[in-house]
Parts: structure tokens; sequence; C-alpha cells
């Protein structure tokens, strides 16, 4: 079963394959649940350079510039635009950037309706490929406008219960999977997307582990879309 994330119509780019981080997208501004004409999953894993972990030596999150930064530069954070597009029944404060309140419903991760209330809120957004996994498999040797731009590229971030999440550390397919079992099919492809689009290499334990979810699921679909490769020449991070 797939349950679509993201309520935003958007428009979608084409995903291409990518080696080590020449080539570059730079349209389109999607979520991971936006599974539309990027072909299937499971013959993409096969695309992803096969390599061993780096050494997580050096990585910071500041690394991948300022948290939510507004790289897209439609005036709101990152973290309220991905609030605004997975939670329903939202509310504001000051204007339509602000999220103050909303309903997660279903919580991919666990299933369950988490009530969203800033302050206090039981609601991650979670970077479906974790940023350290990210600079051990490519990243470490990136400028840094590539580590800004995915860090806050929808199609690699995901409103999640926090609990859930923060079980998940940064761990690839091979150590963790949603415990909901029918959203393990959708997350193994967004994080194949992102990878693909990214140009990260996976492990072979994480790539056997991404076959084996997607099997189950060969028609599941590539999701498609998200920010540039590229931030902004404003943003800086170490």
């Amino acid at each position: 079963m797939t349950r679509l994330r993201g309520g935003m119509v958007t428009a979608v780019a084409t995903l291409v394959a990518v080696t080590g981080c020449t080539a570059e997208q730079d349209q389109g501004a999607a979520g991971p649940g936006e599974a539309k004409g990027g072909g299937a999953a499971l013959t993409a894993v096969d695309s992803l350079t096969v390599k061993g972990r780096a050494p997580k030596t050096g990585y910071s999150r500041e690394r991948f510039g300022t948290a939510w930064a507004d790289t897209d530069s439609n005036s709101c954070d990152t973290r309220d635009d991905i609030l605004k597009r997975d939670l329903r029944e939202v509310k504001f404060t000051g204007g339509t950037c602000k999220v103050t309140y909303g309903l997660l419903d279903p919580d991919p991760y666990s299933g369950k309706r988490i009530t969203y209330r800033r302050g206090r809120s039981q609601v991650d957004i979670d970077h479906v490929v974790a940023l350290s996994d990210a600079w051990q498999k490519g990243a470490k040797y990136w400028d840094p406008s590539k580590r800004i731009a995915l860090a806050n590229d929808p199609l690699n971030l995901l409103a999640v219960d926090a609990r859930t999440n923060r079980g998940k550390g940064d761990g690839d397919a091979a150590t963790w999977l949603p415990p909901d079992k029918a959203y393990r099919c959708e997350y193994v492809a967004a994080q194949v997307a992102v990878k693909k689009k990214y140009g990260l290499w996976v492990t072979a334990a994480e790539q056997s582990a991404m076959k084996k979810v997607l099997t189950d699921c060969p028609d599941q679909k590539l999701p498609t879309g998200g920010n540039p490769t590229r931030a902004p020449e404003r943003f800086r991070a170490r």
C-alpha cells in the first residue's frame, strides 16, 4: 500500500542519473511523496554507485549551513514550508508562514495521528537521507552550496512523529526503516531518489536492503522534483 505525502501542487523536474557531484537539477519543489513519472524505484537502485562508508571525520550540522534556510526565496523558512505541505488543518500566526497548529494524519513513520503545536511540538522535520549519512557517502567532497541545497530540499524532507524519528538517528535503509511497514516502499523510494539526484553513493548492505523492500512493490515510482542542487550564493556554510 502506498500513501502519498504532501499536498502542494508543484512543478516537477525529471531526475537524471548522476555520478559524483557534477550533474545538477534546477527545477521543481515537490516532496518525497510526489511520485509522478520518475520510473520504477527498484530499477533506479541499480544506478546508484556502491562504495564503502567513508569516515564521519569532519562532520557537523554547520557543514550544511544554517538550519532551515530559505533557499527557495519564498520568505518562509524551510521548516514551515514542510509543515504547511505535510500537515492538515494548518493554522498560522503573523501571516501565512509561521505554522502554529496542524495535524499530521497519519504520521508516515508510525501511522499515528499527531497534533502539532508550535513550541511544544511532537513533530520533527526529518531528512529522509540523514545529513551525516550523506556526509559519509559523498557530501564531504561537495562545495557548501550543494550541501546547503540537500539540507533544505523538499524532496529530502518529511514531517514525522518526533519520538519515532529520534530512533532513526543517522541510519540508512540497512539499519533503520519506518515501523509502519505500509510506508516502507515510499520511504525507500524517496531515499533512492535523493541519492540519485545528488550523486550520493550507497553501501552494499544498504543497496541490498533497498532492493529487499522495493521487491515487494516493484511498481513503486521514484519521487521527482525538489529544489535545485545548489543553493543561492548568499547562503554560506563552513
